[in-house]
């Protein structure tokens, strides 16, 4: 079995930026590799918790995972992870992702979301680069724009997150890794590492080089109190998932990939979960294999190297159930034995 995958921790805008600045200097003690920052819209802005982070750490990578194009221009992300990049000693890494379009819709326009992620890499690339920048793009442009400072590195790693197709190719062509949702059940992830090294390929550059998958995880003495922990945490994204993507099918073909759960026991779940039954009654075992990991220690830890047999390169840990600093020193310490 190859060697385990990177461990990293996945933060969001529901945690204050104090605690998360503990938190990822408890990852950090614990020998993960990156804490990644989730940015939800209408959530906390995941810089100033990011910020804290860097200053609170000393060789985790600070992963801003992700920014989206839409509300947040390529010329501004670039500013930003460049600073970030500068106070963080160059630890920064950016991921971009096109987000939710219902979501995004309320904010601001949704359009061509491939062209606007190719878009968005080629002007920050070329700002972080420190060039002058010129682009006329399908969704976004630029005309002679430049930072005006000089960045610590002109190399910051640059991620795509992606769910369809289409941007998974995309993800090989122009980024340095790619960012896999939750949700996504294991046999999705070597299918994104395929598609991604498909689009590499057509440009004759290597596949990425990281890829990232998010995976809520619970931690118990006892595998059972563990399993009934993360239930309520899948129901939660498979009803929202199911409704945020309802009308972006390759979102839902990447939750339903490969018929990890059976149709029509997906179905039935999702209709007991909406009329409100308790989560660890509506959810079949069947759903923390697909969408989980869960159990003692030595459970997490077999998990994760499962999913790096399936194509991850680092696994990006939500900690749900119990106490996240207790936990992330615990998979630590058992990682490093």
């Amino acid at each position: 079995m190859p060697a385990p995958p990177g461990l990293a921790i996945r933060l969001d805008g529901t945690i204050d930026p104090g605690r998360s600045a503990r938190l990822a200097a408890a990852a950090d003690e614990a020998g993960f590799r990156t804490v990644w920052f989730a940015e939800n819209p209408f959530q906390r802005g995941v810089l100033p918790a990011a910020s804290a982070s860097a200053l609170a750490t000393r060789s985790i990578g600070i992963g801003i995972g992700v920014f989206n194009p839409f509300n947040r221009h390529p010329s501004l992300m670039a500013m930003e992870i460049a600073a970030l990049d500068e106070l963080a000693g160059g630890r920064a890494i950016l991921g971009i992702g096109v987000g939710v379009p219902s979501v995004i819709a309320r904010l601001a326009g949704f359009e061509r979301p491939v062209a606007a992620m190719r878009d968005a890499v080629a002007i920050l690339r070329g700002m972080l680069a420190g060039e002058t920048v010129t682009h006329s793009g399908k969704v976004f442009s630029a005309d002679a724009i430049a930072l005006g400072f000089a960045p610590p590195r002109r190399d910051i790693p640059v991620h795509v997150a992606a769910m369809g197709p289409r941007m998974l190719r995309l993800a090989g062509e122009i980024g340095d890794g790619v960012l896999i949702s939750n949700m996504c059940p294991p046999g999705y992830t070597g299918h994104a590492a395929a598609l991604a090294a498909e689009g590499a390929a057509s440009v004759g550059r290597a596949p990425p080089g990281t890829v990232v998958k998010y995976m809520p995880c619970a931690v118990a003495a006892d595998r059972a109190s563990a399993r009934r922990a993360i239930k309520p945490e899948i129901a939660a994204k498979l009803r929202g998932y199911e409704d945020l993507f309802a009308d972006v099918p390759a979102a839902l073909a990447a939750v339903r990939h490969g018929g990890a759960i059976e149709p029509a026991l997906h179905a039935a779940t999702l209709a007991r979960l909406r009329a409100g039954e308790d989560p660890n009654t509506a959810l079949d075992e069947a759903f923390v294999d697909a969408y989980g990991i869960a159990g003692t220690v030595g459970d997490c830890l077999r998990r994760i190297e499962e999913l790096c047999c399936g194509g991850a390169t680092e696994i990006a840990l939500t900690f749900v159930g119990g106490d996240a600093a207790r936990d992330i020193a615990l998979i630590g310490e058992a990682a490093a034995s």
